[in-house]
């Protein structure tokens, strides 16, 4: 008759932090898909038209128009800043790696209340209406808004999204060029060939710390 022990297995450290692992590697898809997706959002529609208007011009009137860059160059720099710290997050460790995944929350959170509360545009439209009149008092009239800037919005939304998965979840990513490999285990090195006919080959494997008779 067997017996059968009630003492469970003991854990190993890999599957103890075998889900946390998993997650951060899901992560780390979802934080790139997130922050490249939302940098794009906002940098394609900071090219669009976010305001238009009209204005006198010879008793007729004058349409007028003024893109998200005209408006506010802010949410595309805040964009273009976002994917650089993206990339970085990759770069750095530690502390390095902390303050960079803010500084992605940062850039989508500031592209995000620029492009809500920024998007008058009526100084880009009197400019415009300025410009194209040859009249510095013209001004425009009729300001209407596109939803451009809400999709802008919603783009830097998605780089702060990623910005707090990095916050949560990168310090457990890897980095790019690490000595380690991920599961944080030293790289191992092959060793060079030494030819036994040749005596600086057998030299040059003692000064590495190798065994050349192996």
């Amino acid at each position: 008759m067997g017996y059968v022990s009630a003492v469970p297995p003991p854990r190993t450290d890999t599957d103890a932090e075998a889900p946390e692992t998993r997650g951060g590697r899901r992560s780390v898809a979802v934080a790139l898909l997130l922050g490249t997706l939302g940098s794009t959002v906002v940098l394609l529609a900071s090219g669009r038209v976010w305001a238009r208007g009209t204005t006198a011009m010879g008793g007729d009137s004058l349409a007028l128009t003024a893109d998200g860059r005209a408006v506010t160059g802010l949410p595309a720099a805040l964009a273009i800043v976002g994917l650089a710290a993206l990339v970085a997050v990759f770069a750095v460790r530690g502390k390095g790696r902390l303050l960079v995944s803010a500084l992605l929350a940062l850039s989508g959170l500031g592209a995000g209340l620029v492009a809500v509360f920024g998007a008058d545009g009526r100084r880009a439209l009197d400019a415009e209406a300025a410009r194209t009149t040859a009249d510095t008092a013209a001004q425009a009239v009729g300001l209407t808004q596109t939803a451009w800037p809400v999709v802008t919005a919603a783009g830097a939304a998605l780089i702060l999204a990623a910005g707090l998965l990095a916050l949560r979840f990168g310090r457990g990513w890897p980095a790019m060029g690490g000595r380690y490999e991920r599961d944080g285990s030293p790289r191992t090195r092959k060793p060079a060939a030494v030819d036994p006919d040749r005596p600086e080959d057998l030299w040059k494997a003692l000064d590495r710390g190798e065994d050349p008779t192996r």
